[in-house]
């Protein structure tokens, strides 16, 4: 990964961020600092949450290594693999750029194109919202449903796979 262009390209959106703004308050001064003084309090709010997002992602990367974890999705992985992959989308939380960067880390390192595309399409079942579900739309429906997703993301998986390697 490299970290000095991530920081180029984090430094280019804080500034293009920044001349927004000063043209915002350009026109409209009143409703700028307004939404400065909004922002500023929501910032003030979430930071604990950044703090603790920062020390729990810092605790898995030094604890999970890719090369450690490529054992288990490399090249010569078998049906465990495809599980892992499975139970790994359906448990994963939060935006999925937010994983963006550790995915791109264990690709650079063999993760194979059909385990991730099973990942993310396995990401659309949620476990919080599955007793919802089965209230809004009943449990035949939700059964029903999960099994399409999850042979989908299956499906995907292997089509990737052989797009691939047709590919390479």
């Amino acid at each position: 990964m490299n970290i000095k262009k991530l920081e180029f390209k984090g430094i280019k959106f804080l500034f293009f961020v920044i001349i927004i703004h000063i043209l915002i308050f350009l026109f409209d001064g009143e409703n700028s600092i307004f939404a400065l003084t909004k922002s500023f309090e929501v910032l003030l709010k979430l930071l604990p949450i950044f703090v603790m997002i920062i020390f729990i992602m810092t605790l898995i990367n030094y604890l999970l290594k890719p090369k450690s974890i490529m054992k288990h999705f490399g090249k010569d992985s078998g049906i465990k693999a495809w599980i892992y992959a499975i139970l790994g989308g359906i448990v994963s939380h939060g935006p999925m750029y937010a994983w963006y960067p550790m995915i791109s880390e264990l690709r650079q390192n063999g993760l194979r194109d059909g385990l991730l595309a099973t990942f993310m399409y396995t990401r659309s079942i949620k476990i919080p919202f599955i007793p919802i579900m089965i209230d809004y739309f009943g449990v035949v429906f939700t059964i029903i449903l999960f099994i399409y997703i999850l042979l989908g993301g299956i499906l995907q998986g292997i089509f990737i796979e052989a797009l691939s390697k047709k590919i390479d």
